[in-house]
């Protein structure tokens, strides 16, 4: 009986650990695919830090890639989302809005959600807002890494989605590997139903 239960835990940590380097694959494969087409209804740009009302680098790559596909005729409305993160006075979403303002987006061609502390909160507050103004499918800007994840979340909840990573992020292969199994981790958790 012992042996039996020793054989089944390792049976199953074997399908675990492929199944969690298939994910890696496909996290890896999607990163580095720019699905990015005309005729969508929005482009929604995902949070990152922001510093006291100032986009941080990585928010502001990602940003600037979001401008570039509303200029290029992509969407007709950009979407910034992200909380606060423990800032008392911005959130990331409203600092994504503040900054492509500056570049000459008028406002009202800009959404903002600025409740998401997560990648799911933040997906879950995206589709009610897309939703309740009949809008079906985007253009999801995040880091590559980002992308699977949260395509695979806001997919879950009825919106077309194509991926459009941002650019300028070229990383060493093992810290991009790193980062794509972390993904993948955090993407079979939340197909389990544990994920955030």
């Amino acid at each position: 009986m012992q042996q039996w239960v020793v054989r089944a835990g390792t049976v199953t940590g074997l399908v675990f650990a492929a199944g969690l380097a298939w994910l890696t694959a496909q996290v890896q494969e999607q990163a580095g695919r720019d699905e990015a087409q005309a005729g969508v209804d929005l482009i929604v740009i995902l949070g990152a830090a922001e510093y006291r009302g100032f986009p941080s680098p990585v928010l502001k790559s990602r940003l600037d890639h979001g401008l570039d596909l509303y200029r290029q005729g992509y969407a007709p409305r950009i979407l910034t989302t992200g909380g606060s993160g423990g800032d008392p006075d911005f959130t990331e979403g409203e600092v994504g809005r503040n900054y492509l303002v500056r570049k000459g987006v008028p406002s009202e061609a800009i959404l903002v959600e600025q409740e998401g502390e997560t990648t799911l909160h933040s997906a879950i507050a995206v589709s009610e807002i897309m939703f309740r103004m009949n809008l079906r499918s985007c253009i999801l800007v995040t880091d590559g890494y980002h992308i699977l994840r949260a395509k695979k979340m806001l997919e879950s909840r009825g919106i077309r989605v194509y991926g459009s990573p941002r650019k300028g992020q070229a990383r060493p292969a093992d810290r991009e590997w790193w980062l794509s199994f972390r993904q993948a981790g955090a993407l079979l958790l939340w197909y389990l139903g544990l994920g955030r």
